[in-house]
């Protein structure tokens, strides 16, 4: 991979490897350090590392270092940060999406990766086991017990609702 082809998957793959960390970690700063570290290891293997490959790698690696930050965070404790954000505006306001983001976050580390390739960025079963190094099987079973979490936690918030 030359500096042009690095490039270009910094202009192709960096939003969509944003946004999936971002969903992970729920930090936009813990999420835009990883995104940096998962391109400097790009760049540093970009000799070993075929351009129509460089997407898979990016979010293997990128998937990997979302499970160290979370693992180092689990070890340090439960130093939950307040946040400070304040919803204010005059349009329809749906609890519903606030009640799936809320589900999403109680799922268990893989089961949230995998949803989230899936179902957010649109991943192939294939492309999934690539990036996890799961296998097909496992991702799908996550899936499946995901989505049915899911299906579950809205059906009764929506019976208090």
């Amino acid at each position: 991979m030359n500096k042009k082809e690095f490039n270009a998957c910094v202009d192709n793959y960096a939003d969509g490897l944003y946004r999936f960390l971002l969903k992970g970690l729920r930090s936009s700063d813990k999420a835009k350090d990883v995104v940096q570290d998962t391109f400097e290891k790009l760049w540093l293997h970009c000799a070993n590392v075929l351009p129509e490959k460089a997407k898979s790698y990016l979010f293997t690696v990128g998937y990997r270092g979302m499970i160290d930050v979370l693992r180092k965070e689990k070890r340090l404790g439960g130093m939950e940060l307040v946040k400070n954000t304040t919803h204010s505006h005059n349009e329809h306001y749906s609890d519903l999406n606030e009640t799936l983001h809320k589900a999403v976050e109680r799922l268990p580390a893989v089961q949230k990766s995998v949803v989230l390739l899936r179902d957010y960025e649109g991943y192939t079963y294939a492309e999934i086991e690539q990036i996890t190094g799961l296998s097909e099987a496992q991702v799908k079973t996550y899936i499946f017990r995901a989505r049915n979490f899911l299906r579950e936690y809205i059906g009764e918030m929506a019976k208090v609702i």
